[in-house]
């Protein structure tokens, strides 16, 4: 990969986020907070080089970021084994899901939600 600094004005998130409202499904969040804590957790994963968001859906239809690690080859690095158990107190690889999604849970007022 190419090495980027992601950032962009903040007119750009604007227009982007406003675009984005204007035009999401009803069943997509405007955003999704997650807890820096799950996130440190995230990045401190064993050769974490670049994180990766991709976009799942609830059984209720509702679209979700889901966080993973990804290594300097631009591979995933993901849990070991298919067992549907999480475990808080695990060192390993985590994906990360499950943000704070709003609606219904909306931050405070901010020039890139429309409130």
């Amino acid at each position: 990969m190419a090495t980027n600094n992601h950032e962009i004005s903040l007119q750009q998130g604007i227009a982007m986020t406003t675009l984005y409202r204007v035009n999401r499904p009803s069943n997509f969040p405007i955003c999704e907070t997650f807890e820096v804590s799950a996130i440190n957790k995230l990045l401190a994963t064993e050769g974490c080089k670049y994180l990766r968001i991709y976009y799942g859906m609830t059984d209720e239809l509702n679209a979700n970021a889901i966080l993973v690690a990804v290594n300097a080859n631009d591979e995933d690095i993901l849990p070991s084994g298919t067992s549907n158990s999480t475990d808080a107190d695990d060192d390993g690889p985590v994906i990360i899901e499950d943000g704070y999604r709003c609606p219904p849970d909306c931050p405070p007022a901010s020039p890139l939600n429309g409130a």
